[in-house]
């Protein structure tokens, strides 16, 4: 059995996309014959505390799919300093190197891209090792943090870009989950190989009720990360309720505001229902009748995984972020788009929604084109003959 080793920052118990596509790539290659380990810090993720299970945690674990994982030591930080999360990168990239010194590392290597400077310990080390180096990059950072105005194009910014340079150009093969990002990876080392690997789901989807009956409003649902790329609390501000319910679910660091908001202006069309579990939010969200996906702002390279996940769940898009996200979203006949900002224009498609149009049926047809397009095994195998 051919070993390889996932190196991550994020993992279960923590939830989120990033979570949920190294959990699902790990079990994917454990179940094709890998002998798979995962390196990753003592779980912290978003509230920026160890898990009060793994505070004591003993090595290593066995998942339900045999994978091995290891939980290394991390100074945890989920804070808006700089410095502080810049600490909690470097600590668990000075866990890696013990790792890396302390213990036999398998000849091929999958790193998790961001964040870089994890990235850029493990590609440091691990080249000199001869192994085989493969980077799956789902964002691509640091030009994303500078669309988001976390980063300034200042010396700092210019550190972060050698960094991602040296990272592309040290690997043997780039998963991309945008075409934008192998684009633009492309650009900086032409030499490096890369693949199209999307982050498509893999989970049995509940069954589809029958459509309640239809003199209530329509109900939008979002389910995910409240952080402030998606927006959420810009979007409470100005989405109109006249003839919606909004219902949101997740956590994350606008989560407080969002809920203070919601109070303050006592507003009786947007629900905040906190955080569930993946398996208890899928056998919710197929009682709503669509669901949006936001960006504040148009990210590039940036897919939002949400847009898998509700196509096998059978959910219709309102897509509201732009890029390539929306231009899938079209092709695949999802749902609605709206210009990333454009709040009006927003409004004016949640104005538009007909409850005819979001049938029983149409749910159907959506899971029958992720079934088609949004495939995670026939992705997978097509992984493994490369790697």
């Amino acid at each position: 059995m051919s070993s390889i080793l996932i190196i991550t920052q994020y993992f279960p118990p923590e939830t989120g996309a990033a979570s949920n596509r190294i959990s699902q790539l790990a079990n994917g290659l454990q179940s094709t014959g890998f002998n798979t380990t995962v390196l990753t810090p003592l779980p912290n993720y978003p509230t920026g505390r160890i898990f009060e299970d793994y505070k004591h945690h003993k090595q290593p674990e066995i998942n339900e799919k045999g994978a091995k994982i290891y939980r290394l030591w991390i100074y945890p930080s989920n804070s808006k300093n700089k410095l502080l999360r810049l600490f909690s990168m470097l600590s668990y990239s000075l866990s890696l190197i013990w790792f890396f010194i302390s213990h036999k590392i398998p000849n091929k290597v999958i790193i998790q891209s961001p964040p870089l400077i994890v990235a850029f310990t493990a590609v440091l080390f691990l080249r000199k090792k001869k192994r085989k180096i493969i980077l799956n990059v789902s964002d691509l950072w640091p030009l994303a943090g500078l669309e988001l105005d976390a980063l300034k194009r200042n010396f700092s910014y210019k550190i972060l870009e050698q960094i991602e340079r040296f990272n592309y150009r040290n690997s043997d093969l780039i998963l991309g989950q945008s075409e934008e990002i192998i684009a633009h990876i492309k650009s900086i080392s032409p030499q490096t190989p890369g693949i199209l690997y999307r982050n498509f789901p893999d989970f049995e989807a509940p069954k589809l009720h029958d459509q309640p009956e239809k003199h209530h409003k329509i109900k939008l649902v979002y389910a995910g990360l409240l952080g402030v790329a998606q927006g959420i609390l810009e979007l409470c501000r100005h989405i109109d309720t006249t003839n919606i319910e909004f219902h949101i679910y997740g956590s994350g660091q606008e989560a407080e505001a969002i809920e203070s908001y919601i109070q303050q202006q006592k507003n009786s069309a947007i629900f905040y229902h906190g955080h569930l579990s993946r398996n208890d939010l899928h056998k919710v969200l197929i009682q709503y009748d669509l669901t949006i996906v936001p960006l504040l702002t148009r990210i590039y390279g940036s897919v939002p995984s949400k847009i898998f996940e509700f196509a096998k769940l059978g959910l219709p898009v309102l897509y509201f972020g732009g890029g390539e996200g929306e231009d899938l979203v079209k092709k695949h006949e999802l749902g609605w788009v709206a210009a990333p900002g454009d709040y009006k224009g927003l409004n004016a498609i949640i104005n538009s929604f007909d409850k005819n149009l979001i049938s029983k049926e149409r749910k159907e047809k959506l899971r029958i084109v992720s079934e088609i397009h949004f495939d995670f095994k026939k992705q997978l195998q097509q992984l493994v003959n490369v790697i």
